[in-house]
């Protein structure tokens, strides 16, 4: 399905993102990948085989030049991001801009761009990556929240926008990941009553939503799924759960972590 096929890859230089463009290397899709870090974009362009596109999200302007470097695009696969893990009143008005610009105001301009093009072709698919923090709150993770549901909600009514348009869309909710990205680079332990995915399921995930088309997709272990769930048909009763303890100083420990990333 995705042999011959040009996939945009926002977010590849990071390390979901190298699983990411080597899975969808190995499916034939002919790849371009977007990300800050140049050194390493050209590293993993060339062991996929791909091309890449130096971006940094947060810019003025700079969606539309990705766009326009990038050329016809078949797939969008939305999975830049940045941290948001802290008290609200511990980010800057700029940190507070980035944030919402990568997580959120980035992924819908690609797709504000793409969805023209897309529908009057018949034919396309994007996935956009979230987070089982599109799912449920959690005190020190509000600005992450804000993002993550925004861009599950997004996905979810853009997909009944386009359903009849020949264009797939849906939404990735990977919960905490090992050995990659933001949470394993923090070098912080999930929660003990939480289990972790690794990269290469999140890849599973977003080529099984590729083909498939299904609105969301959940990567977590099965209790994490059903938390998530709980937190969604019972808010008021996940956040008690948390408030007495269920998280610890989970969200502390990964703001300090996480800071210089802001």
């Amino acid at each position: 399905m995705l042999k011959d096929k040009t996939v945009l890859l926002t977010g590849a230089s990071g390390g979901i993102g190298r699983s990411l463009a080597q899975r969808l290397a190995a499916e034939g899709a002919q790849l371009v990948l977007s990300g800050r870090r140049e050194e390493e974009l050209a590293a993993l362009a060339e062991d996929v085989g791909g091309r890449y596109v130096v971006a940094d999200l947060a810019v003025d302007g700079a969606v539309a030049e990705l766009l326009e470097k990038a050329g016809d695009i078949d797939v969008l696969i939305a999975n830049a991001a940045l941290p948001g893990t802290g008290q609200l009143s511990s980010f800057s008005g700029v940190q507070v801009d980035r944030a919402l610009d990568v997580n959120l105001r980035a992924p819908v301009a690609l797709a504000h761009a793409l969805t023209p093009v897309m529908t009057a072709r018949g034919s396309g698919s994007m996935v956009f990556v979230s987070s089982l923090a599109g799912l449920t709150a959690s005190a020190g993770t509000s600005l992450y929240n804000a993002t993550k549901f925004g861009l599950r909600g997004f996905a979810l009514a853009l997909h009944d926008e386009l359903a009849a348009s020949g264009v797939g869309v849906s939404v990735v909710l990977p919960g905490f990941v090992s050995e990659a990205g933001m949470f394993a680079e923090a070098n912080i332990k999930a929660p003990t009553v939480f289990g972790t995915v690794t990269p290469d399921q999140v890849s599973d995930a977003v080529l099984k939503a590729v083909r498939t088309r299904r609105p969301e997709v959940l990567v977590a272990p099965p209790l994490d799924r059903m938390g998530a769930k709980l937190a969604v048909i019972a808010p008021n009763l996940a956040s008690r759960l948390k408030r007495a303890g269920l998280l610890g100083s989970f969200a502390e420990d990964m703001a300090a972590a996480q800071q210089h990333k802001r």
